[in-house]
């Protein structure tokens, strides 16, 4: 079987379902225990898969060309979940009886055809992800400086392939030094101090925790290229120092103004409030 590492894991929602989705061969692929679950709403997705596959023969013999492993985000952290692409959910929704199944084929469609579009344009996925914010009920600031810190993090992880540092562990080790000299936090610790799970970290943070974030990724970044530093322990010294540029600026603004920086509020109220259709 296939398996490749995948480092951005995007959520589709479909009928208020959460279903993840990573970008594999130029397409989507689907997290297949979320397409059951939205499919079935079943509280054992897992457990509904084994009894699918035990009475579709056939659906079983092809399982190993229909799932394939990639990283993706969880409450976790990053792990390996069997995905498949447009074609193979296809094929699993032969297999589930549910009414939800015309209107899923409809949607799963539309969000591949997205992709194709984004590939030609790639500005139209910026597009979309301010439209899926601002539809969650994020406020204009807020979601400009979410946008800037997408690009500053995307700058950084181009800046590492780069400078030969692997992808997604090495990636999640130096995300965490430059955390923790930021914050004082890694990201795992940051989310349970604000009460998340499996939610994105950043679309939890306040104004100043994001600009903190940003000014930490951003400084890594640069003094990696004045350093001109070269592999995974190189760039880990780089990601500590970077991010105590940040955690030197957080701490002068904690003393001057007698207010904390990082905080325990999130946006939970708002993914329950509001939800994309």
């Amino acid at each position: 079987m296939n398996t490749k590492i995948s480092t951005i894991t995007k959520i589709a929602i479909f009928k208020g379902k959460e279903v993840r989705k990573v970008i594999f061969q130029n397409g989507w692929w689907f997290v297949i225990v979320d397409i059951v679950s939205a499919l079935t709403d079943s509280v054992q997705p897992d457990g509904y898969i084994k009894d699918m596959r035990r009475r579709d023969e056939e659906l079983s013999k092809g399982w190993g060309q229909i799932a394939t492993p990639l990283l993706v985000e969880t409450a976790g952290g990053k792990q390996k979940l069997n995905c498949a692409n447009t074609e193979s959910i296809f094929r699993i929704i032969q297999s589930i009886p549910s009414p939800k199944a015309e209107p899923f084929k409809r949607w799963l469609a539309k969000v591949g055809y997205e992709r194709v579009q984004e590939i030609e344009d790639p500005e139209l996925a910026t597009k979309r992800t301010r439209a899926l914010y601002k539809a969650k009920g994020y406020p204009d600031s807020w979601i400009e400086k979410r946008m800037r810190g997408i690009e500053i993090r995307e700058t950084l992880t181009d800046e590492w392939k780069k400078r030969n540092v692997g992808e997604d562990r090495e990636y999640a080790i130096l995300t965490a030094e430059i955390s923790q000299a930021t914050f004082g936090m890694t990201p795992s610790e940051y989310k349970k101090f604000k009460g998340l799970k499996r939610e994105n970290l950043r679309d939890h943070m306040n104004d100043l925790e994001l600009i903190f974030s940003m000014l930490g990724e951003a400084s890594t970044t640069e003094i990696a290229k004045n350093k001109d530093a070269q592999g995974f322990v190189e760039n880990k010294q780089v990601a500590k120092l970077g991010g105590s540029v940040a955690g030197s600026a957080r701490k002068d603004l904690e003393q001057k103004s007698g207010k904390k920086v990082s905080t325990t509020r999130n946006y939970l109220s708002l993914s329950e409030k509001k939800k994309l259709v």
